[in-house]
């Protein structure tokens, strides 16, 4: 079995819409066009690596904001079990429930050989346009300082919606 190819680069992202942990239905069309947006897969809520990952998102959020930046976490855990988890964790970013991992699959972001969704971050522009790919299972915390990095890039290049190219 091959895994589903990972978006890369100039990779127009596939919309999506997903429930959040209140139940409400978030599409990736609804954040486009404020900022970059954030989109980070990862395997489960409360295991080490995927809580670490969070908390990590969650200590930086702020500088995200400041960069006009969302951050959207998902993974194929329940919206009750996305709901615990943000509130244990005070998460302030948005948590989506891709039960069926569908949308895990579109993106790429898989492990295992597609078998269960893999911790991959991209750093979509406000076109929706993959600016970054970052893929890394074993070093949670990395994909925050990967994303900030692209996200700062983004805002200093005055990438807003009114300055950036329309997309091809």
């Amino acid at each position: 079995m091959k895994p589903p190819a990972r978006l890369q680069p100039g990779d127009r992202a596939p919309d999506f819409a997903l429930r959040d942990a209140s139940g409400r239905t978030v599409a990736l069309r609804d954040l486009l066009g404020k900022g970059p947006v954030v989109v980070y897969f990862y395997p489960k809520d409360n295991t080490k690596g995927c809580t670490a990952q969070a908390c990590a998102f969650r200590d930086h959020y702020l500088v995200f904001k400041e960069a006009g930046a969302e951050v959207v976490g998902i993974s194929t855990d329940s919206e009750a079990s996305h709901r615990a988890f943000a509130e244990q964790h005070d998460l302030p970013f948005i948590l989506l429930s891709d039960p069926k991992g569908e949308v895990a699959r579109a993106y790429g972001a898989t492990a295992l050989l597609g078998l269960m969704t893999g911790r991959v971050s991209f750093v979509l522009d406000e076109r929706g346009t993959v600016r970054h790919v970052f893929n890394d299972l074993f070093h949670a915390t990395r994909h925050v300082d990967e994303a900030l990095k692209v996200v700062r890039a983004l805002s200093a290049a005055g990438q807003t919606p009114a300055a950036a190219p329309p997309h091809p």
